[in-house]
């Protein structure tokens, strides 16, 4: 079969799942409800992002299934995910299925050896925590959505031919992000539908996936400026919640983009805009522009991640302030 015919059905497929979602969800109140610390304040279905997972379970119904140990992995961790979406789950439980996921993530890529135990573990915290902060990003419409296109249109373009990892399972990805993009990337109050744990957790679980057979093909880590964006708002965030005492579990609205959301009044389109604009520029920048040698490219990570920090501190110094006092009308 022609390969844009097949990447069609694909997508037609994708969409109508999409649709029959839809009707399960608001046939079983699966929603999302506005409170204090939420960017939105309409009810909205949750929990579209299970398309990531399905558009997997197409790919592999199609093309074979290449990947086993990822497809059961990503099917748990994300499953549990969704049953968290209906029912809050303890944080144990979910950890626990993120680390076992991780694991089966690692024995498909090749590198689940206990004769390293120590580094072996380190790296399984390293993939859920990145995973969490993957999560902790999915506030906004149209950011989870419009970021997995900035990380996997540059993996595509790297993986040209299939040189690392199979091209088709990028491009299937691809497909459910567009397909969660016609319903999510939309204005406040616009979107048919958030993600849900199930969606983000789901997408950074298969990014993470994508990125790790790079990584150790090339025996180069400075691949992870595919999520460098996210890296700093994500990972100065928590530092900045550590420095104020609060609980890191507790949701919050403290993140760079939510208070150009929420406090500034930049529409969430556009916000979503400027994080895929500015990690798309990044890393067709790191393909492109920067010297194919390990010393450069940790320049050019150092360098654009010393700038990225110095930008966020910044506008934190302006602008921080605003959420101060939106804290305190909270409490008047």
């Amino acid at each position: 079969m022609n390969a844009y015919l097949t990447y069609g059905i694909i997508f037609v497929i994708l969409l109508a799942l999409e649709l029959c979602y839809f009707k399960v969800a608001d046939h079983f109140n699966i929603i999302d409800k506005p409170n204090e610390r939420s960017s939105h304040s309409t009810i909205v279905l949750r929990g579209g992002g299970i398309i990531f997972l399905i558009g997997i379970w197409i790919w592999s119904a199609f093309f074979g299934f290449q990947y086993p140990w990822f497809l059961v992995g990503l099917t748990l961790v994300a499953g549990i995910s969704f049953v968290d979406d209906i029912h809050s789950l303890p944080d144990s439980v979910r950890l626990v299925a993120q680390f076992a996921a991780a694991a089966m993530a690692f024995y498909q890529l090749g590198i689940l050896h206990w004769s390293m135990w120590w580094i072996i573990l380190l790296a399984l915290i390293v993939y859920v925590g990145a995973t969490n902060v993957i999560n902790f990003m999915d506030g906004i419409n149209g950011i989870t959505a419009g970021y997995s296109l900035a990380v996997l249109i540059p993996l595509a373009l790297v993986n040209i031919n299939g040189v690392f990892v199979e091209q088709s399972l990028i491009i299937s990805t691809i497909l459910a992000s567009l397909v969660f993009c016609i319903f999510n990337f939309r204005p406040k109050g616009k979107a048919k539908c958030f993600a849900g744990d199930v969606g983000s957790i789901g997408i950074a679980f298969i990014i993470l996936f994508l990125l790790g057979n790079v990584m150790i093909e090339t025996t180069d880590i400075t691949w992870l400026i595919f999520l460098l964006v996210y890296g700093v708002d994500g990972c100065l965030t928590i530092v900045h919640r550590i420095m104020l005492h609060e609980n890191l579990g507790e949701a919050h609205r403290k993140h760079a983009y939510q208070i150009m959301a929420n406090e500034l009044k930049v529409g969430h389109v556009k916000v979503s805009l400027l994080y895929t604009v500015m990690q798309l520029v990044i890393s067709l920048g790191f393909i492109y522009l920067c010297p194919d040698t390990m010393f450069a490219h940790w320049l050019y990570l150092v360098g654009v991640s010393v700038v990225l920090a110095i930008a966020y501190i910044l506008f934190m110094k302006k602008y921080y302030r605003l959420h101060e006092e939106y804290l305190i009308s909270l409490k008047q």
